[in-house]
């Protein structure tokens, strides 16, 4: 018998899942169940970091000293208020992290103010949003077709505030918003803001043009940086705030290989007022002060060794999508160069979806996700497979080792050898992958 109840909205075999595994933990003695999260963390490890090749762009390794400050005990202190005047006392050393990560963060990011306390990307982009708009407003958001996130559309963040969400018109050609029907949806539904960036990025987005057009009707731009904050940071990409981003929200655990955590970015000192109302005393208040250890020491990578590793992840990106493709695998766009960034997708309408290649992929030890594209849908399923290079590029593959590997995906999307030969010879590639790098 389960402590869960169960939940009839949720899709059934995840919920049986659910209540399978509730189900043994709640017959199980304490101590078994210690030991089987112990042993499950265990296969995590192995599963990351010793079995499988991980192209999820949605992740990456963190750095180990950053890693270890997250269990450092700084997390369990409560730290409500400004640094220098703290509400509970015995907060010296800890205030004095938190401006360390910040200053970072803006030296990094080339802002002028760094929200740190905001607990996840998602929660970034709501704050982005209360900042510009009130329930009832209108935002325009690129849509799902060009890697929009769910967070600025009705399911998501923007549309649980109360805000309606337009989406964006495409670009199909450049994955991106098609800039002059952008102007005239603007001008019709003067909206509070318009984002752009999402959770594939291909080639740069017209964020100047954007900014021109945001100005004509009062909105504030919002640069949606999830994915892109390790090549931003590296200078591998645009610089959206020098481009015309009023703000810029992110992720930090993906390609910037920081703590699962969140981050604010501008250099408008009202927009910082208004962010900074929202934190404290609105929604933060208290939050984990260990994060922002962990993203100080994973910032301090970027000072280091960020341009080189921006430009290996698109060097090595590039390297992939072309020896796939010559290996006769659609990769989405390859008659305009397939990426720019660490990013870049296949079609994935002959194997079934995205999803149905990333279930085939990861039985041969391969990670990856699907993603949409502006191509005709794939019933039950996404239309595009999703790829990227932080995690593998870390760990010290390069363009020259893209051929192997692109024969190993190919082989586990087309079936032509077994798949459990194939994960065999995965984890023997992988193998010889043990070290990180562009770390201090």
């Amino acid at each position: 018998m389960t402590a869960l109840g169960r939940r009839d909205w949720v899709p059934q075999a995840s919920e049986d899942y659910v209540l399978r595994v509730a189900g043994e933990t709640a017959s199980q003695p304490l101590d078994a169940i210690a030991a089987r999260i112990d042993a499950l963390a265990a296969e995590n490890r192995a599963i990351h970091e010793r079995d499988c090749v991980n192209l999820n762009p949605a992740t990456n390794v963190m750095n180990p000293k950053a890693e270890a400050l997250l269990s450092a005990g700084i997390g369990a202190r409560p730290s409500l208020g400004y640094p220098g005047d703290k509400y509970e006392m015995g907060l010296e050393a800890i205030e004095q992290i938190e401006i360390i990560a910040a200053e970072l963060a803006a030296e990094v990011f080339g802002a002028r103010y760094a929200e740190i306390r905001v607990p996840s990307g998602a929660i970034a982009n709501l704050y982005a949003f209360m900042v510009a708009a009130k329930a009832g407003d209108c935002i325009i958001a690129p849509p799902g077709e060009i890697g929009g996130h769910v967070t600025h559309h009705g399911a998501g963040a923007a549309g649980l505030y109360g805000i309606a969400t337009h989406p964006a018109p495409i670009d199909p050609v450049n994955y991106t918003v098609d800039v002059e029907k952008l102007r005239a949806d603007a001008l019709r539904l003067r909206p509070k803001l318009i984002s752009i960036g999402g959770s594939l990025n291909l080639f740069p987005h017209p964020i100047r043009e954007i900014r021109a057009i945001a100005d004509e009707v009062g909105a504030l731009v919002l640069f949606d940086a999830a994915h892109m904050s390790g090549m931003i940071a590296g200078h591998g990409w645009q610089q959206p705030l020098e481009e015309g981003a009023h703000l810029m929200t992110m992720s930090t655990y993906k390609s910037l290989g920081g703590p699962p955590s969140g981050l604010i970015l501008t250099n408008d000192a009202e927009i910082a007022k208004r962010l900074d109302a929202i934190a404290y005393p609105g929604l933060t208040a208290n939050f984990d002060a260990a994060k922002s250890a962990s993203l100080a020491v994973s910032l301090l990578d970027w000072k280091a060794h960020g341009r080189a590793y921006a430009q290996e992840m698109a060097r090595t990106a590039k390297a992939l999508a072309e020896a796939l493709s010559e290996r006769q695998v659609p990769v989405f766009a390859r008659d305009r160069g397939m990426t720019t960034s660490h990013q870049f997708a296949i079609e994935a309408a002959s194997y079934g979806g995205g999803q149905a290649a990333a279930k085939a992929l990861r039985a041969v030890n391969i990670l990856s996700c699907g993603i949409g594209l502006p191509l005709p849908a794939v019933a039950g399923d996404v239309n595009g497979l999703r790829l990227g290079t932080p995690e593998i590029v870390r760990f010290g593959m390069t363009a020259a080792d893209m051929p192997e590997l692109a024969g190993y995906i190919a082989e586990g999307l087309n079936g032509s050898r077994p798949a459990q030969a194939v994960a065999k010879d995965v984890t023997a590639f992988r193998g010889r992958f043990r070290n990180l790098h562009f770390m201090r």
